[in-house]
């Protein structure tokens, strides 16, 4: 029952107290996500509306049937631009048929999501970087501020321009811009940064709008070029069919894949994000079956494709949310709020929706991570810029699938190549821990050389390791041991590998010995039988036993005349 019906679990732990902490959180949520979903939907390509209604009943389902206490799922701005980027290709914005198709690709996507969750697959969202992430969605912040720059000036640029063509139109037709236009749209954006900055529990952009719309009004309205949005429908979300013909499937399943994975992307990621601060487990293929769920339901209520939002998440959790029936309260609150406020949608002005989508964009840009990969890493800086320039140029499932595989080609590079470190030990440190010799500048004993290997050794890593241990044999050293405590595993392959290479060497005066390797590393190696071709005795449980017993076979005619007492037991030499 638990496993069908996970809201079981924390629905034992409801009571007055979480109630009313959760319906306190309810409040905040609805009010942050009436503008939040007029604004994603207009990004998307939907009547306002569409927005809303995915907002209430995607949370519900998703809080009820994921595994995230706080997670917030609904309309957000990267789904929404992908469903734009989509659904545009095969209909015009805003139309019945467009209406049609994204509910279409929302109960595709739904449907590989839930299936990706009940085959527990939720495992392969770690095949996605962090880095692709960040750089997918400032590249998604930056379209989205694009497409808005018409709606920002008041320019009459087409839709389905591409972004460096907008821009260059922009430039073009800047001396056109309306100034009533421009100054609502900076008003309003002004007034959301002064409020945020006051008091950020504030429903900043709700007001904002508000004051937005009351300029416009003073200024004219319509009479000097200020659009819009129009009255939007009363009432709960109608039941809808997801009607597509299988031709038409076949051409949107590449993108509502894209969509399913971007979603799941985005939900696992904000509910670890906020389980960090809470303890609680994620249960990943949970996740999966309830943003599947979601999705899936939601398209027969006029709903498009949504997901987990860091906005309204971070707020729930802010607002002081104990279960997920917060979830359920914004839900049941946005009903009731919709109901009598969607008349006043007719005073709302395009350019002031412009100016909080263009806040939304910033908003979306991680550039505290930027920084922090930048100066980390210069194989995730070029995933993340690769990722995030493609965003731009390219279809956007694309620019997710070129990230993964860039990420996926630089970390098969890095582990490739284990690192080799020579060590000795520090003759001046109270125990003689064994350090990096290079780097340290350490004395090092001439018959016996100590090196480390860090790193898997498995098929793509052996060209690699032979090369390594090709300039290990070129020195002057009779024996050779190798500290195995970072060798993670070791395939057939590699230990083939190993076997000659040890013999090889053996036959040449030239002896390979191997200590604290691994248990999963060792039972490789026993299980099929190489333990034994290369010698019990080859291997040691620690380096100092190791160091021990190998000093005993080294020539201790050399070890009376060796100027450096690298070793505890060259103390016992003359």
């Amino acid at each position: 029952m638990y496993r069908f019906f996970p809201f079981l679990t924390w629905f034992k732990a409801v009571n007055n107290g979480t109630l009313r902490a959760d319906f306190i959180a309810g409040i905040t949520g609805a009010i942050v996500v009436l503008p939040q979903g007029v604004a994603f939907a207009i990004i998307a390509g939907m009547p306002p509306i569409y927005g809303l209604y995915t907002a209430m009943v995607l949370p519900v389902v998703a809080a009820l049937f994921g595994s995230s206490h706080h997670l917030i799922s609904g309309p957000t701005t990267a789904i929404s631009i992908v469903v734009f980027s989509t659904v545009s290709q095969f209909a015009s914005p805003s139309t019945p048929e467009f209406v049609t198709l994204a509910i279409g690709v929302t109960f595709i996507a739904g449907a590989i999501q839930l299936t990706l969750g009940l085959v527990r697959f939720g495992v392969i969202v770690n095949f996605v970087s962090h880095s692709v992430v960040i750089g997918f969605t400032a590249g998604a912040a930056l379209l989205i501020a694009t497409s808005q720059l018409k709606h920002f000036f008041g320019l009459d640029i087409a839709r389905g321009t591409t972004f460096l063509d907008t821009w260059w139109r922009l430039i073009w037709q800047i001396t056109e811009t309306n100034p009533y236009v421009l100054g609502i749209s900076i008003f309003t954006l002004v007034v959301a940064l002064l409020i945020r900055r006051i008091h950020r529990l504030v429903p900043h952009m709700l007001v904002a709008m508000i004051f937005g719309s009351v300029l416009a009004y003073f200024l004219g309205g319509e009479t000097v070029g200020i659009s819009v949005v129009g009255e939007l429908p009363k009432g709960l979300p109608p039941v809808s069919w997801p009607l597509l013909d299988f031709g038409m499937m076949q051409r949107l399943a590449p993108n509502a894949f894209a969509i399913a994975m971007l979603g799941l992307i985005e939900a696992v990621a904000i509910a670890r994000s906020v389980a960090t601060k809470t303890g609680q487990r994620i249960d990943g293929n949970q996740e999966f079956i309830g943003q599947g769920l979601s999705n899936l339901v939601g398209s027969f209520f006029s709903c498009y494709a949504g997901s987990g939002s860091f906005t309204r998440s971070g707020v729930n959790y802010s607002s002081g949310a104990k279960t997920p029936m917060a979830a359920i309260f914004a839900a049941i609150l946005l009903m009731l709020v919709v109901s009598f406020v969607a008349p006043l949608a007719a005073y709302l002005p395009i350019p002031a929706m412009a100016g909080i989508i263009v806040l939304v964009a910033y908003n979306l840009v991680d550039f505290h991570h930027i920084k922090k990969i930048v100066r980390t890493s210069k194989r995730e800086s070029t995933v993340l810029f690769i990722t995030l320039i493609a965003t731009l140029v390219l279809e956007l499932e694309y620019a997710i699938y070129l990230g993964v595989f860039f990420s996926l080609v630089f970390y098969l590079q890095r582990t490739a190549q284990p690192r080799f470190v020579r060590l000795a030990p520090d003759p001046s440190h109270k125990y003689r821990m064994f350090l990096n010799v290079e780097k340290e500048k350490l004395p090092v004993c001439p018959q016996l050389m100590i090196v480390r290997i860090e790193g898997s050794l498995y098929f793509g890593a052996i060209e690699h390791v032979k090369q390594q241990l090709d300039e290990l044999y070129d020195q002057p050293h009779s024996h050779y041991l190798v500290i195995s405590n970072g060798i993670n595993l070791i395939d057939t392959s590699s230990a083939e590998m190993l076997v000659d290479v040890v013999k090889s060497w053996e036959a040449k005066g030239k002896f390979i010995y191997f200590s604290g390797l691994k248990l999963r590393a060792r039972e490789s190696m026993q299980d099929g039988g190489y333990w034994d071709e290369i010698g019990a005795d080859r291997f040691f449980i620690s380096k100092e036993e190791a160091v021990h017993a190998l000093f005993g076979m080294l020539d201790q005619n050399k070890c009376n005349t060796c100027p450096v007492k690298v070793f505890r037991e060259c103390s016992t030499t003359m």
